[in-house]
């Protein structure tokens, strides 16, 4: 059997595992049609419509209660969606293109407007299906223990949730998610959004796919002027699925106008990145979201040559010219790519990952120092974090600050120990978890009192851009820890979502409470995107949100109701006042952005 060089689900797995049958195989001239799929193929065409896949598998013959109001017309192509009895309330288009597959030479480059006459010849007047979740992209390891390389690299796809029967132009707010997984895997199918359309059947959700790890963040100063390649080419993507998202989501009613931006982790620091963006010119969006978002540094192209070189020579390509070493990548197979890009992320010290970097063209700066300059779009937000999160680990706080940002100085480490002292912590532990807890992710007060000091410069009346922030208090249960970790809110927001290896997760059953503090904490999310403030529509048991200010440092602790509580009368979260130690801290944090990078 031949195989799809763009497509691959892990080194260990075979490439053409889950390979939709509609789809045509580089170097072949007709469709494979598996003997399994002739039923399936003669019950297609006793339907009223005839349809056509853009999926890696048909959609279950019972996942369509009415067909007709489950077809979207964008103009160009009409899709199916899928509309079940789990989520009566919801209809999900899974998958949608929104960009040109990035393969052969636009590997490794800015992703191409979609093509929609190529999309409308293809279809050739039929209904696509979208009923069934696409290839995720190309995916790098999580730990030296996982081996990546799942996925395909034709997957810059959007996945769509709307309310069942939403007529065009509905002008319905919408919220565009953006995964987390360090830039370097994630798989939106894992953060699924029917429940939230369940709950809520007034909202449209996006949610993107983009390109990760060296597909999606290779970086070299040979790459700024765009002739061989892109800086940044992942987050490059992200920005043109918000615009197609401006283009097209009238069409399932959404407002092009009201979008509001989410992300976790990677996802949150996209967040941020989007705010400065171009200098926070281009209006995308008119509110964000930012979960833990990740202050990573975002070094220069040429501090990321030493991961380019070894990245290079373990593909086999470290020779010759610039050019020709494009050129061998780009002919390079999936494999080869994700064994050399796991191999240099696991032994390279120093900048050791394909993250965002400083392009100069869209990412002008570090991003803390284009928002102290006041240079990012004055848009509300929700900015907050967990309780115990941390990413900056080693033996001792040294060790962890080099590792976590190779650039820092021992002088900035002397100043940020002197910031967090021995006597003002239970233990040493406790000390290190605050301290890089705080550089890594907990200092979004940086941001946040940054803007408020923006809207004050800039004579805003009080209808201006507001801010909230929070601290998430509720341990993963999946985790099997007591402290609130890193991603914790993840498993309340997504079924009991607990991210695995190449792509995959395992979904838990919730008990009563988790449940209502799950709706909770959707309704919250939900009533920022439908009216920037997360109190308009939040349930009634839940306390008041209060708005941070410079002034009143308000936060949300976001809880669990305690046992026994009656979870459909009681809430679990309290608002509390961030503590004048803390954003102090934060800022002796800011002042290092040069040596952070962040």
């Amino acid at each position: 059997m031949t195989r799809d060089p763009h497509h691959s689900e892990g080194r260990h797995l075979k490439l053409l595992r889950g390979l939709s049958p509609w789809n045509l195989i580089p170097g072949q001239s007709e469709m494979i049609f598996p003997s399994y799929y002739l039923i399936f193929l003669v019950t297609l065409a006793l339907q009223k419509y005839p349809f056509t896949s853009s999926s890696p598998s048909p959609a279950s013959p019972n996942s369509n209660l009415s067909r007709d109001q489950n077809i979207v017309d964008l103009g160009y192509v009409r899709y199916l969606g899928n509309h079940t009895t789990t989520w009566p309330n919801s209809v999900s288009y899974l998958g949608i293109p929104y960009a040109e597959p990035p393969l052969g030479d636009r590997r490794y480059r800015a992703p191409l407007p979609l093509d929609t006459a190529r999309v409308t010849r293809e279809a050739n007047g039929k209904v696509v299906d979208t009923r069934s979740y696409p290839n995720f992209c190309i995916q790098g390891a999580i730990s030296t223990n996982d081996h990546g390389g799942a996925g395909s690299e034709d997957c810059l796809k959007i996945n769509v949730y709307a309310p069942v029967g939403t007529k065009p132009n509905a002008k319905l707010p919408v919220l565009a998610y953006i995964h987390g997984g360090g830039y370097v895997f994630g798989n939106p199918a894992n953060w699924p959004f029917e429940h939230w359309i369940q709950q809520s059947p007034n909202v449209i959700i996006v949610s993107i796919y983009y390109r990760l790890d060296s597909f999606g963040f290779l970086s070299t100063p040979g790459l700024e002027d765009g002739k061989l390649g892109d800086l940044n080419a992942g987050f490059l993507d992200q920005i043109e699925a918000l615009r197609w998202v401006q283009k097209h989501i009238d069409k399932f009613g959404g407002d092009p106008t009201k979008v509001t931006i989410n992300g976790q982790s990677a996802g949150g620091s996209s967040i941020e990145l989007h705010l400065i963006a171009s200098s926070g010119k281009e209006k995308l969006f008119s509110g964000g979201i930012g979960q833990s978002v990740t202050r990573t540094p975002v070094p220069t192209p040429e501090q990321q040559q030493p991961l380019f070189d070894a990245f290079t020579q373990g593909a086999g390509c470290g020779r010759g010219t610039l050019a020709q070493k494009m050129a061998c990548l780009r002919s390079a197979s999936i494999s080869s790519l994700a064994i050399a890009q796991d191999n240099v992320s696991a032994t390279l010290t120093g900048y050791h990952s394909f993250h965002p970097v400083v392009d100069k063209k869209v990412i002008t700066d570090f991003p803390t120092r284009l928002i102290q300059n006041g240079i990012f779009r004055k848009v509300p937000i929700i900015v907050g974090s967990t309780t115990n999160e941390t990413n900056a680990r080693g033996p001792t706080i040294p060790d962890a600050l080099h590792t976590y940002f190779p650039s820092i100085t021992d002088d900035a480490i002397s100043t940020l120990e002197e910031t967090y002292p021995v006597s003002a912590f239970a233990s040493t532990d406790l000390r290190q978890q605050i301290l890089t807890g705080d550089i890594s992710y907990r200092c979004t007060s940086i941001f946040v009192d940054i803007l408020q000091r923006a809207i004050m410069a800039s004579a805003w009346d009080a209808a201006g851009v507001k801010a909230y922030t929070y601290r998430y208090n509720q341990p993963d249960p999946a985790t099997g820890s007591s402290e609130t970790g890193h991603a914790a809110e993840n498993y309340m927001m997504f079924r009991g979502t607990h991210t695995g290896t190449n792509g995959t997760t395992e979904f838990s059953t919730f008990d009563t409470s988790e449940i209502a503090f799950s709706e909770e904490l959707i309704a919250y999310w939900l009533s920022f995107v439908r009216t920037f403030d997360p109190n308009v529509h939040k349930l009634e048991r839940a306390p008041v949100w209060g708005r941070y200010t410079a002034g009143g440092r308000n936060r949300i602790v976001l809880n669990e109701a305690p046992d026994g509580a009656d979870v459909n009368a009681v809430s679990g979260s309290h608002v509390e006042i961030e503590e004048d130690e803390a954003a102090e801290r934060c800022q002796v944090v800011a002042g290092l952005v040069d040596e952070m990078e962040d």
